[in-house]
């Protein structure tokens, strides 16, 4: 990362007694693994997060969290520096518990810091602090389905849509609200599309499993991990001319020539330096960018399929059901609406 781009800094706010630590730690985790954790498992130079997440608390001193664990945050309201995103993760009440007065410090300084120009985000029962806070009068809004009805009463001025899993709303969309089911995880992916890239989102998508339905953890698996860090020279050169070059015809002959090695040296050499055989090399390559392509466009799947490499479609598509654990159809109608909907948040 340029060090003269600047961080995004994320609040994300502790509530004594109604903030799990399960929520906040994984908000924390994702945003700092962006761009991060992806170059390190392919073996890329390091890089840092583009993002600063901050846990903020109204005085900034250790509080127990909804389960009773100790949650230490960086920074007090007074103390933190001005957020470019404030997240409200969760708050442990029951629907129908009013919060009175207990947390208008903490809706004040939301407030404040959506005037101030900060997007603002709740994931699943966090709509019931936003709520309070009045900015979604005259909105849409979501929340967890068993919080809806209850928010709907005591809020009667915002559109409550339990049925919508993310929903963005506000001056310039500043407000981003996650419900039921997808909670945190579509709602970080959600930031991490809008102040990063939809890319990175999708990386973090697939590294994590983040996803809302049950689907194999193959899907996610990026097939090339393992990159080009290797210390044999000879081997590491073949590896660049491969990702330019993967979908010519013997690819594995080309890469021998290239290597200027006797074919059997070249491929123990190669399987040391990598794991893997060239061909399943080559092979991993290939699917890399079919998943991309189908992730991205609409093109049948027989011509992603030349495209990569493959003559044989009905090779290709059983070679990606096995290396994947799902049909290219079934890839692109799973990761292909997800890809779309997270440029959607841009």
């Amino acid at each position: 990362m340029d060090a003269a781009t600047p961080l995004t800094s994320v609040a994300l706010l502790a509530l004594p007694g109604c903030t799990s630590a399960a929520t906040v730690y994984g908000f924390f985790d994702a945003l700092s693994g962006t761009r991060r954790d992806w170059q390190m498992l392919h073996g890329g130079a390091e890089v840092a997060s583009p993002f600063r997440p901050l846990v903020v608390s109204r005085d900034g001193g250790p509080l127990r969290g909804a389960n009773g664990v100790t949650i230490t945050p960086d920074a007090s309201f007074a103390g933190c520096p001005r957020p470019d995103v404030v997240c409200i993760t969760d708050v442990m009440v029951a629907p129908d518990e009013p919060l009175g007065d207990r947390f208008d410090a903490e809706a004040a300084w939301v407030r404040d810091a959506y005037g101030a120009g900060a997007t603002i985000a709740s994931a699943c029962s966090g709509a019931v602090l936003l709520a309070h806070t009045g900015l979604l009068d005259g909105l849409d809004a979501t929340s967890h389905w068993a919080y809806c009805d209850a928010l709907s009463a005591r809020h009667p001025r915002t559109r409550w849509h339990p049925e919508r899993g993310l929903v963005m709303a506000g001056e310039s969309q500043r407000i981003l609200m996650a419900g039921s089911g997808v909670a945190w995880h579509m709602l970080v992916l959600a930031l991490i599309a809008r102040f990063a890239s939809p890319e990175e989102a999708m990386q973090v998508a697939r590294i994590n499993l983040l996803d809302m339905n049950t689907t194999s953890p193959l899907a996610y698996a990026s097939l090339t991990r393992g990159g080009l860090a290797n210390e044999d020279r000879a081997i590491a050169r073949c590896q660049q001319w491969a990702a330019e070059h993967y979908a010519r015809e013997s690819p594995v002959s080309q890469m021998v020539e290239q290597s200027g090695l006797p074919e059997r040296s070249f491929k123990r050499r190669f399987t040391r330096a990598t794991g893997m055989s060239p061909l399943e090399y080559v092979h991993t390559l290939r699917l890399e960018e079919a998943k991309q392509m189908l992730e991205a466009g609409n093109a049948p799947v027989e011509a992603i399929a030349v495209e990569v490499g493959y003559q044989d479609a009905s090779f290709f598509g059983r070679l990606f059901r096995r290396k994947v654990g799902l049909t290219p159809a079934q890839y692109r109608r799973r990761f292909g609406a997800l890809r779309q909907s997270l440029h959607g948040t841009r």
